[in-house]
């Protein structure tokens, strides 16, 4: 458990320089106690303090070089008082760990507090807080440095992490804080190209994200969140509206060969950066189009495919090969891919609905489907299926309500949402729900299946129990308890169970190198490198984290290419400091939501137009529509560029 002798974090402090360390969990600072393998972790300097974990840290010196680091490497030197004020602490700092400092160069630093309030953004201004914090509380060290007494004993090594509280909860770490400002400034092609060295699918992201950048951003804690998905959009509609070519240029081929299997977000983000690294990629997928789960799980109102399709002709553009209708494990074994290419990434989704657990859902009945993700699988193909004038969905996420909403396009009458807790603890997005709502779904709440009805082999209802909400279970939502006598049917022709998909690994055979399992039937990989346990054979996105996100599989993939081209060009998949510090400052925390911004409010959120109104469920058509470019820049406006700078001592 990690200690801490010092802490100004926050504002709290706690101070053990005298005797005892405290655990770090106790103070919630949750900072690993080594950096990689390179050695201890002796402090953290950053945006709200400092925190030291190794008594024998010189602070003055991390000082010195934290402030080395954000004038010359961060600060943008768009604005005066941010270049000048973090001059001045990078030079006094420079001269007193020299031994060539004074005591009015304390005086001098302490004095900049009212230049760093009027910069342009939050860089220096924050960067500026643990320098401050360790001219109030680590004096003494600072004198003994003035006084001669002291020569300077630097860490053994620094890394340094530009972040901010958007960047951080996004799980591809995407520049967002850049992106927006080349949008303002009407630069949108150096807009996507930002968004790209994260993220290859800005179409697909700028559409069915559940954008948790939005939940850490700070300008919500003045009125509302900036539209950074939206904006995200914004920038890849500008490319396609304008027929351009993305500049990209692969690097020179290494010779190397790799295999994606699956062409959703983790498999097409992957190829993507493997092939800029020059590597020969081919990606499978037994599908006969590209995006996985957001191809055939995904509607076009929400995403539409001809614009998926291109993100997949742009990967492909870079040398990729695609090859469709081939299923690992039943064309072809992981053992023949391991043996035909230097590396394999496994990105086969979640397309196994969970059960839902009811009397009769296992008898093969007219009328029940396997489960929301096949419902919509065979809707997006042109598959045989009907749809009833009566549907029952069960299930309360995106996928749920995706069905009773595909459910009125495909011509039933009545479209009827069953769920076990109310609407407030939906994991559905709210707006998704309030869509749903405005093409007239019907929701039953506190609803819980217990049996389908069923008549000569076939569904004519299901048999629902009334609920109440309990005390709150391990995640902190209330838990639904059955009411006894309250049972009631609701009449239906198709009942759909939407609770929730497993990976399907079945094509792990025993003979497929012992690749580990978790109980949730999602791969195992190690160490943050996304290498399973046998070597040369990754994995993300969905069939190793269980069903998530778009926007989590794109990170998958990403950070599984850099490991990969590393243990292709080095032999060996490890985290440089680009991984692990992504990882120590995501583990940290970047956003603080009781934080006072210190700014007024009053800039309400530009949102893109909408087809609005029940009609809308007649056809398939993009109910969200392009922002205006001149609405996007309005909205960029109201970034406030919450840049941070954290940095590390290794000792």
């Amino acid at each position: 458990m990690a200690q801490v002798v010092f802490s100004s974090w926050e504002g709290k402090i706690v101070d053990n320089r005298s005797g005892e360390a405290a655990e770090g969990v106790s103070l919630k600072l949750k900072l690993p106690e080594t950096y990689l393998s390179e050695g201890k972790v002796g402090a953290f300097m950053g945006w709200d303090g400092v925190v030291v974990m190794e008594k024998d840290t010189d602070v003055v010196a991390m000082a010195a070089e934290y402030m080395k680091r954000v004038q010359e490497k961060h600060c943008c030197g768009k604005c005066t008082p941010g270049k000048r004020a973090t001059k001045v602490l990078q030079d006094s700092l420079a001269r007193i760990v020299a031994g060539q400092g004074k005591e009015e160069d304390l005086q001098i630093m302490e004095e900049l507090t009212s230049l760093l309030e009027q910069c342009k953004c939050t860089l220096c201004m924050t960067s500026a807080v643990p320098v401050f914090h360790t001219l109030q509380y680590f004096r003494d060290d600072y004198l003994a440095y003035i006084n001669g007494q002291r020569t300077p004993s630097p860490a053994k090594s620094y890394r340094d992490k530009l972040t901010a509280p958007c960047m951080d909860k996004c799980p591809a770490h995407i520049d967002i804080p850049a992106y927006i400002e080349e949008i303002k400034e009407l630069r949108y092609t150096d807009a996507l190209s930002t968004i790209r060295r994260n993220m290859p699918i800005a179409a697909v992201c700028g559409r069915v994200c559940p954008h948790p950048c939005e939940k850490a951003c700070r300008r919500a804690l003045v009125d509302e969140p900036v539209s950074i998905m939206v904006l995200k959009r914004v920038a890849s509609d500008h490319e396609w509206m304008h027929h351009h070519t993305p500049p990209l240029v692969p690097k020179p081929s290494t010779g190397k060969k790799i295999m994606v299997v699956g062409a959703g977000p983790a498999g097409l983000t992957c190829a993507y950066y493997l092939a800029l690294e020059g590597h020969q990629v081919k990606i499978i997928d037994m599908l006969s189009e590209p995006g996985g789960t957001v191809a055939v799980g995904i509607p076009d109102y929400r995403m539409p495919r001809h614009l998926l399709q291109r993100e997949a002709d742009i990967v492909a553009s870079l040398g990729v090969e695609i090859e469709y209708g081939v299923k690992l494990g039943r064309d072809v074994s992981l053992r023949e891919l391991k043996e035909q290419y230097d590396a394999v990434f496994l990105g086969t989704g979640a397309f196994k609905s969970k059960p839902m657990g009811v009397e009769g859902e296992d008898q093969g009945y007219d009328g029940f489907s396997p489960g929301g993700i096949h419902y919509l699988r065979a809707v997006a193909l042109g598959q045989p299926i009907e749809t009833p004038k009566r549907v029952v969905v069960v299930g309360g996420g995106n996928t749920a309500i995706d069905c009773v909403r595909v459910a009125l396009r495909e011509g039933a009458e009545e479209s009827i949402l069953v769920y076990r807790r109310t609407r407030k603890e939906m994991p559905a997005e709210p707006y998704e729900v309030d869509d749903a709502e405005e093409e007239n779904v019907k929701f039953e709440f506190l609803r819980n299946p217990t049996r389908l009805v069923t008549e000569n082999n076939r569904v004519v209802g299901v048999e629902v129990i009334k609920m109440e909400l309990g005390e709150p279970d391990e995640s902190g939502r209330r838990s639904p308890q059955p009411v006894p006598g309250s049972e009631y049917v609701i009449p239906c022709e198709l009942v759909i169970p939407a609770i929730g998909q497993d990976p399907d690994l079945d094509y792990l055979g025993e003979d497929d190198f012992g690749i580990k399992q978790t109980r949730w039937k999602s791969i195992v990989t190690k160490g943050g490198t996304m290498m399973t346990d046998c070597e040369g054979v990754f994995a993300g996105g969905d069939c190793e984290y269980g069903a998530m996100t778009v926007v989590v599989a794109v990170g998958h993939g990403r950070r599984a290419a850099r490991a990969m081209h590393r243990y292709l060009t080095e032999g060996n998949a490890y985290l440089d400091d680009e991984d692990a510090m992504e990882d120590l400052v995501n583990q940290f925390g970047v956003f603080n939501d009781k934080e006072n911004v210190g700014i007024l409010g009053g800039l309400h959120r530009e949102h893109q137009p909408k087809v609005n109104g029940a009609e809308r469920a007649t056809n398939y058509e993009e109910i969200e529509l392009a922002m205006p470019e001149s609405q996007a820049v309005a909205e960029a406006e109201r970034c406030l560029r919450c840049y941070r700078v954290g940095m590390v001592a290794v000792n």
